[in-house]
């Protein structure tokens, strides 16, 4: 199997075959990995050496922070948080057309900001916003649209844990520049949906909310200060060089205990269980880190990487191979999760930025930002399924409403992709580059 793209075709080919037939998404990586570096190694060799990439591939402190911000992230979840957050951002975009709507917009950024997660966001978020808007008399899919669309805010503003897998797997780029390079484009991905749901709000006449007073108003921001004093002294602590990133994660656990048990909306039976569920979410994340390594150093080998790199590259126009790349990137997200597809696809599409002379952070924010319209979309978007399941509806009552939502996302995308400033304004104003 010497030439690469038989390679290619037979390591996809099986790995997308074995995705098919039911087969876990690491399993399925590790096996077709292992079938076509037979072809390479001898198969004692092989197998060694897999092993051993599999173990070196854990083997990094920046990945503690990834089970710390999971666990964070869980236990403001179930500790009273976010329908203060939806207080907050109902006060906020209380006066707009369509109101709730964008209340659940500005929501979703909010406790996505906070638990690093957007399918936690469409959840808690989602549940909450979801009746609220129907007793308003909004079409269930146009409120089930906006939930998902803005769901996946939460990977891109800090802390965020696809960044994290970012930095490991791109040789060690700033986490501290990338969470900080997330904030525009994830704010500018909320504006984008509340654009588009004002638009479409205007024209069915969803009418705005009822005003607060001075004084509720006041109650409702001093009842949100404390879930959001965790991003002042998370991001704060990391800008200033109190602690690292992953240092952070440990701090942001023990601000999200202390809190909820101020709030004392969590039995010690749920704290068990908020654990437990963290525990095996990090394992199912480990797991992949590890059998991802295997996928890349096949890769490699086989000279995949540089058989697609000579391919993107013959074109020799920025703009060209920048919106290949793009255009890769989205169908990736049509068909693969989110974080296998950093694991596998950054060591190939990042020399690639780089030869182009796209700076790593601003390849890791165009990334995820990709990869976060491809979980909204089918058939394998994780949002997509879990802002139906809350919203009782079939994903093919959802798809066309989302439409414009995803249009308008890649809009926002391009600009990320030929705006550099966007995500390298921050670092540099804060001399993280």
């Amino acid at each position: 199997m010497a030439d690469p793209l038989n390679a290619a075709f037979v390591l996809f080919g099986i790995f997308f075959l074995l995705l098919f037939m039911g087969s876990p998404i690491a399993v399925a990586i590790v096996s077709s990995s292992l079938l076509v570096g037979i072809a390479y190694l001898p198969p004692e060799t092989a197998l060694f050496i897999s092993t051993q990439k599999m173990f070196s591939g854990l083997d990094s402190f920046t990945l503690l922070a990834i089970p710390f911000f999971i666990l964070a992230g869980d236990i403001m979840n179930k500790g009273g948080i976010a329908i203060r957050l939806i207080d907050l951002a109902r006060l906020v975009g209380g006066r707009l057309p369509g109101s709730l709507a964008h209340t659940n917009v500005i929501a979703n950024m909010l406790f996505g900001a906070i638990s690093g997660s957007s399918i936690a966001a469409a959840a808690a978020v989602g549940g909450t916003m979801g009746p609220l808007q129907r007793k308003e008399g909004y079409a269930p899919d146009y409120a089930a649209a906006v939930n998902i669309a803005s769901a996946p805010t939460g990977i891109l503003i800090p802390p965020s844990g696809p960044l994290i897998l970012f930095s490991l797997v791109s040789g060690g780029t700033s986490i501290s520049a990338l969470f900080i390079a997330g904030y525009i484009p994830g704010m500018l991905m909320g504006l984008t949906v509340m654009i588009v749901a004002g638009i479409i709000a205007r024209k069915r006449g969803y009418r705005s909310s009822v005003r607060s007073t001075p004084g509720e108003a006041l109650q409702i921001v001093l009842r949100a200060l404390p879930a959001l004093g965790m991003i002042v002294v998370i991001i704060g602590g990391i800008v200033i060089g109190v602690f690292t990133a992953t240092e952070a994660a440990a701090v942001a656990v023990l601000y999200a205990l202390i809190l909820s048990l101020a709030y004392r909306m969590t039995t010690p039976r749920e704290y068990l269980r908020i654990f437990c569920r963290s525990a095996i979410l990090t394992a199912s994340i480990l797991f992949l880190i590890a059998s991802s390594g295997v996928m890349s150093y096949v890769m490699t080998i086989a000279g995949i990487p540089d058989m697609i790199a000579d391919t993107i590259l013959q074109f020799d126009n920025l703009i060209v191979v920048f919106l290949i790349m793009n255009l890769c990137l989205l169908v990736i997200g049509f068909f693969i999760d989110l974080t296998p597809a950093v694991l596998i696809f950054t060591p190939i599409f990042l020399p690639i930025a780089q030869q182009m002379g796209m700076d790593p952070v601003q390849f890791g924010i165009m990334l995820i930002f990709n990869l976060g319209v491809g979980s909204m979309t089918p058939p394998v978007g994780s949002v997509l399924f879990v802002g139906c399941s809350i919203a009782g509806l079939r994903i093919d009552q959802v798809v066309k409403p989302i439409l414009p939502f995803f249009f308008a996302l890649v809009i926002a995308l391009l600009m990320v992709t030929y705006i550099p400033w966007l995500s390298l304004g921050l670092p540099r104003l804060f001399g993280l580059m």
